[in-house]
């Protein structure tokens, strides 16, 4: 058996360092222009050319999306980032557009193409297609069931690799192929700006009574009828691997450290778990269920992979997320009276009950005994996110260690 790759999302150079310290072997971030998540923070030039370097350090593979469906007037911009992105060497580009991929492979043919789902690539002779033209890997539509995976990876190349998303937000429309946030706000999902209408609650309304809006829901709250649950396979990495799946993407790239760091770490471990031991594997999936529990959810489902999904997929009475956890930072560095320095996300104050998330899988509770400021004065309490800050813990803390604490329990914190 082939061990998967583990693809890990990364919004930014924090983010970036966070995926590879709790074991990513490889991460997909987008620049500041062509790729398919314009609202999240993204990667100037510089944060890029140190994500590279610092992924590398570590053994970890760094592709870059490139995924937009491009117009004429993005392609004299896209020649040009092309031409830097050859410069930074990342390992992989992410694209979609049969323009945007022959233009890579004309400027910076030594780096690997590899196809986006927004491709709608349903079948192996669409793989093969991509194969002839200079492809390394080939992103599933989230539209494919295991079997059907299988079937692909049976008639195409051994060299050609199959990446299939295994975790994160399910996209209502076809491959990602949605025109509703263009419609509505002017805001076009396949240049990267989309508005997530699918999420937001709907009415009827009939032609010949404007202004009259028909519910279509069950219980005072409405309906969200676009509102798909969230994608989770942590209980069949033995399927994904039978099925001959190269590589196990998590969807996120708005995600928050924290996000990032639970999802390679919960996955992480039940790879490498399963490759030394299928016993060890089944045994240790009520830690796995638990741990990616407490990330940002909509409740889960296993999407096509097991047949086309059925109305459970579906939540219809919100759209928030369930959240068990919040974020208060990321331990920067150490100094030496032992105090973590973070830049502070959420807030919480002295005497709080605060968790330490190690990479290895350790989460040590902890007692905050004090807070100082930058300028270095105790304070109480943090209530301003960005706040640079050294804690004072009870336990001891490494950097790269994630803060958190237990969320209020309302349902509806931010992600």
């Amino acid at each position: 058996m082939k061990k998967p790759e583990l693809l890990i999302p990364a919004s930014s150079l924090e983010v970036l360092k966070t995926a590879v310290i709790f074991g990513a072997d490889a991460v997909y971030i987008g620049g500041e222009a062509f790729g398919l998540r314009a609202n999240a923070k993204n990667f100037s030039k510089e944060d890029m050319k140190a994500g590279i370097e610092f992924a590398h350090e570590h053994g970890v593979k760094v592709h870059v999306t490139a995924n937009i469906l491009a117009h004429n007037y993005d392609l004299e911009g896209a020649r040009a980032y092309f031409h830097e992105l050859k410069e930074l060497k990342p390992d992989a580009l992410i694209i979609a557009d049969p323009g945007m991929f022959m233009m890579a492979k004309e400027i910076c043919p030594e780096i690997e193409r590899h196809v986006s789902t927004q491709a709608n690539n349903t079948n192996y002779e669409t793989y093969k297609f991509w194969y002839n033209l200079g492809a390394k890997r080939v992103v599933a539509a989230r539209e494919l069931s295991m079997k059907e995976i299988k079937e692909i990876r049976q008639n195409i190349p051994e060299d050609l690799d199959v990446e299939a998303f295994i975790h994160g937000a399910m996209c209502i429309s076809y491959s990602g192929r949605c025109l509703l946030s263009n419609y509505f706000t002017g805001r076009d999902a396949n240049h990267g700006a989309c508005t997530h209408p699918c999420r937001w609650k709907y009415a009827v309304v009939e032609e010949q009574r404007p202004g009259e809006y028909l519910p279509v829901y069950e219980n005072e709250r409405g309906t969200y009828i676009f509102n798909s649950k969230d994608l989770c396979m942590i209980e069949h990495i033995p399927e994904l691997v039978d099925a001959g799946v190269d590589s196990c993407k998590i969807e996120g790239r708005m995600k928050t450290a924290l996000y990032v760091a639970t999802v390679a770490r919960t996955y992480r471990k039940a790879i490498d778990d399963y490759f030394e031991s299928e016993e060890k594997y089944r045994a240790n999936m009520p830690w796995y269920l638990d741990e990616i529990s407490r990330c940002t959810y909509r409740q889960f489902t296993t999407g096509f992979y097991f047949g086309k999904p059925s109305n459970e997929a579906q939540i219809y009475d919100n759209n928030t997320y369930v959240n068990e956890y919040t974020y208060l930072g990321i331990v920067g560095s150490v100094d030496e009276q032992g105090r973590a320095k973070i830049e502070q996300r959420n807030k919480f104050s002295v005497g709080d009950k605060i968790e330490i998330m190690k990479p290895d899988g350790r989460d040590i509770e902890a007692i905050v005994k004090g807070i100082v400021n930058e300028k270095g004065q105790s304070v109480e309490s943090a209530p301003h996110p960005k706040e640079v800050l050294y804690i004072e813990l009870d336990q001891e803390t490494e950097q790269y260690d994630i803060l958190r604490i237990h969320a209020p329990q309302n349902g509806n914190l931010t992600k």
